[in-house]
């Protein structure tokens, strides 16, 4: 399960970054997009840090 969690936080995390490069690319939605990479990359740092504790416990 730990790792099934970790591969989903890495993609996460790295996915983010690469939303959050390609906004620039995006004509009209620039704001939008970029949230979106931070929102991933948040959640990529979030699953290990308060979900996996509470599953190994």
């Amino acid at each position: 399960m730990n790792i099934i969690a970790f591969v989903i936080s890495l993609i996460l995390f790295v996915g983010g970054f690469y939303i959050m490069g390609s906004a620039f690319y995006v004509v009209g939605a620039e704001y939008p997009v970029f949230i979106a990479g931070i929102l991933a990359s948040c959640l990529g740092v979030a699953i290990p840090i308060h979900v996996l504790k509470r599953i190994d416990g």
